[in-house]
């Protein structure tokens, strides 16, 4: 539970509304906070106060019990080593002048034995373990019928005979001058408090108020936001302490903005692709209804097929492509793997429809090497790529597919022998739904638009270039190649044995 709740709540002049359990107010926990030391000191102030009041308080009353300690010593002499003590009326009289406190003295010798003075005040149990300096003044606490005194003494004597013959002078004085000097300034300090304080925790409030001003105006400014306005939020003459929660939230807004920016090319892209090939199969449907003959209708019937299959594949490609787009917001983690068994495997997949076409479909291995990825979007580049290569490979042409490794790299390749490719149009064909002129070959024209966002995903660079070995092209997707970490033994088996793990973290080398 946060210290001083209530109080911060109390203190509070803001709209109140229904909050859910639990809902903690920033306002509200920033005051507790700062006024929790406050009433902490207070008390820890009150009594360092009354400790040093004490200390000021006792201070000149000891300097005159000092004084009146000089005056009775200037009063005993010793003559031919015998002490002789005079104590005039006025000294006396000097002693008993205090309206307030009650003053004793006497004078003892070592034994303790009282040669002048009151009878009421006491000698000190441990008379014989005192300092006893000639000269010097001391101060030791007493008693007398339950008051506490103050006691001031010293050692009279001649250096000429022994310590045993010196004697103790000793004057004592009640407390109550003391006391009321101490409390005078106890109160001159304290009262005072209770009206700084208070006007203190009125001015944190008021200064905390003005403080959280611009998270206010903040709030403000997102509220008058628009639904669909995605621009991100101004940073200037923005607080130094909000400047990181703006940026994460313009952040979050540029992901939204992404997102929806890929729903709506999604959108797009779907409503302009399948209208055409919905209306063609209408138009077909609506002929074969009407033929009567059945050739025709078996004809009719196969035209659908084909225009069914080709929807089918465009509704395919635009759901990898909305895919590999959510991929980028990192949906799919990306693990080492040998791109060289996929090539594998996806051309001996492939073989069956290279065949029918006519193709000579082949596969060149290459040395054991990794990079980091995920298998589902890699089968899907690496199909589509094979998928374009066959579509501009006329019968009797080849297509080779193989991995290279290039020290730091790892380059995916796709060759063909097909009608080839400019350098002008290599630049364009990786854009949505764009088709090379000319070529006669059915397609979406989204196959090297989705190759390129699974590539981007896995920091890796697609291109298609004309075939400098001949006619066709090559395209080729670069990736950084993967290396784990090298492993010390003596190192490893240590750490392995105190932290207890195995798998040492991964990286790009």
């Amino acid at each position: 539970m946060r210290p001083f709740a209530g109080l911060g709540i109390a203190l509070k002049n803001r709209k109140k509304s229904a909050t859910p359990d639990g809902q903690r107010s920033l306002f509200g926990e920033i005051l507790d906070w700062m006024l929790a030391p406050l009433l902490f000191v207070w008390p820890l102030s009150i009594a360092a106060t009354h400790y040093f009041a004490s200390s000021v308080a006792t201070y000149p009353y000891d300097q005159a019990l000092r004084e009146n300690v000089n005056a009775l010593a200037r009063q005993v002499k010793f003559v031919s080593g015998k002490p002789v003590i005079n104590l005039p009326s006025s000294v006396r009289a000097m002693l008993r002048a205090d309206e307030i406190d009650h003053i004793y003295f006497h004078v003892v010798n070592r034994k303790g034995f009282k040669l002048a003075g009151d009878t009421e005040l006491r000698v000190a149990s441990n008379l014989e373990y005192q300092s006893d300096e000639l000269g010097e003044i001391y101060y030791r606490e007493a008693e007398i019928n339950g008051q506490d005194l103050r006691v001031a003494y010293t050692y009279v004597g001649d250096p000429s005979i022994p310590r045993e013959r010196w004697l103790l002078i000793e004057v004592a004085e009640t407390l109550e001058k003391r006391a009321e000097l101490s409390n005078k300034i106890i109160a001159s300090v304290i009262l005072p408090q209770f009206v700084i304080i208070p006007l203190a925790v009125v001015l944190v409030w008021f200064g905390l108020s003005q403080g959280l001003q611009p998270l206010t105006r903040l709030r403000e400014r997102i509220e008058a936001r628009a639904e669909n306005d995605m621009s991100p939020i101004r940073t200037r003459r923005v607080p130094e302490e909000l400047q990181p929660l703006i940026d994460a939230f313009n952040a979050m807004l540029e992901r939204m903005r992404g997102n929806l920016d890929a729903q709506q090319r999604f959108i797009a892209d779907a409503a302009h692709q399948l209208r055409t090939p919905l209306t063609g199969l209408k138009t077909q449907a609506q002929l074969a209804m009407r033929e009567s003959d059945p050739e025709e209708l078996k004809n009719s019937l196969r035209q659908i097929a084909t225009g069914v299959d080709r929807a089918a594949h465009l509704v395919n490609q635009l759901l990898t492509l909305a895919r590999a787009e959510a991929s980028s917001e990192g949906q799919h983690t990306l693990t080492p793997l040998n791109p060289d068994l996929l090539v594998r495997e996806l051309v001996e997949e492939w073989v069956i429809q290279a065949l029918d076409r006519q193709i000579d479909l082949g596969y060149e291995p290459a040395p054991a090497a990794e990079i980091l990825g995920n298998a589902l979007l890699l089968r899907e580049l690496i199909s589509n790529l094979i998928d374009n290569a066959m579509r501009y490979t006329p019968a009797g042409g080849s297509v080779t597919c193989r991995a290279v490794v290039h020290g730091d790299f790892v380059t995916l390749e796709v060759e063909d022998s097909g009608i080839g490719i400019s350098e002008e149009q290599a630049a364009l064909v990786f854009e949505r739904f764009y088709r090379v002129d000319g070529t006669g070959v059915d397609g979406s024209g989204l196959g090297l638009a989705i190759v390129r966002e699974i590539a981007e995903l896995h920091h890796a660079n697609a291109s298609l270039r004309p075939n400098t070995n001949g006619c066709g092209a090559i395209a080729r997707v670069v990736f950084p190649r993967y290396r784990p970490p090298i492993k010390r033994p003596e190192f490893d088996a240590q750490v392995e044995g105190e932290l207890g793990f195995r798998n040492p973290p991964t990286g790009f080398v």
